[in-house]
């Protein structure tokens, strides 16, 4: 049995620090120490834990050795344009999200993003964001498809130089994903409910060979040229007000961001 809940003690939180060194693989640079978990959750983040409390040894309510997955998110104010009515607004950011290697694919990604949404709706906040990489194809279809999320910002080589084995040595491009928990979006797309339709004015395509290229030294001007060249076509789409409403994989598994005309919901 795989049980969310938040993270407590520092020897919980210790094992938030090991697992993402052994997700991306950082060197000292790159670590965010227990004490940075520690204060963004005394501050209103999230630490949230998944716990396979059929390990041996694993106790009902879950232990740092049966930890196999976290959600770390940090609290801030939108204000002026970039708030809603221009008055501040909270939300939250989710900085980090791991899962171990062999607990991929089992929709765990999915089962910590609704454990920071549910929790932040019970404080009150209904809008989170969070970077990902813009081409990871996975990333990309649990954050647009699945939970419903839209796509309006690009930042270049946002973190700079990264330690992280998956980046491949690439610049770290991101993407940034608004996720407003409690719009008509959001719930149909957790609802599994027919999404609403949209006029489709541009597609992005990620090749399914992106994570074989970045991962070998002689494939990675291939996805350096992937990158350079969707980093130049999704500026040029933002700059014309359209967003990030859908993403869909093909036959051959090659990712598609499709981006169209959004309206920003309006909250009271």
């Amino acid at each position: 049995m795989i049980l969310i809940r938040a993270c407590s003690g520092h020897d919980e939180l210790e094992a938030c620090v090991q697992m993402q060194i052994e997700t991306w693989g950082y060197d000292d640079s790159d670590i965010i120490p227990r004490k940075a978990f520690l204060v963004g959750q005394k501050i209103g983040g999230q630490v949230i834990g998944a716990f396979d409390t059929d390990l041996p040894g694993a106790a009902p309510n879950g232990t740092p050795e049966s930890m196999v997955g976290f959600a770390m998110s940090l609290p801030g104010v939108k204000t002026g344009k970039n708030s809603i009515d221009g008055n501040p607004q909270p939300y939250l950011h989710s900085h980090m999200l791991a899962v171990r290697d062999r607990y991929r694919d089992r929709g765990l990604g999915a089962q910590l993003k609704l454990e920071q949404r549910r929790e932040a709706l019970s404080r009150g906040i209904r809008r989170m964001e969070w970077t990902f990489d813009p081409l990871e194809i996975k990333n990309a279809h649990l954050n647009i498809h699945k939970l419903g999320a839209i796509v309006r910002s690009y930042f270049v080589n946002f973190y700079g130089v990264s330690s992280s084995r998956l980046q491949g040595g690439l610049p770290t491009d991101r993407l940034v994903a608004e996720w407003y928990l409690d719009s008509d979006r959001v719930c149909t797309a957790l609802e599994g409910r027919p999404a609403a339709t949209y006029e489709i004015e541009e597609r992005i395509l990620v090749p399914a060979a992106i994570y074989e290229w970045k991962a070998s030294p002689g494939g990675r001007e291939q996805a350096l040229a992937v990158q350079l060249q969707n980093r130049e076509r999704f500026q040029e789409a933002f700059s014309k007000g359209l967003a990030v409403v859908s993403f869909t994989r093909d036959a051959e598994g090659n990712g598609v961001f499709e981006l169209g005309r959004w309206a920003q919901p309006v909250q009271v």
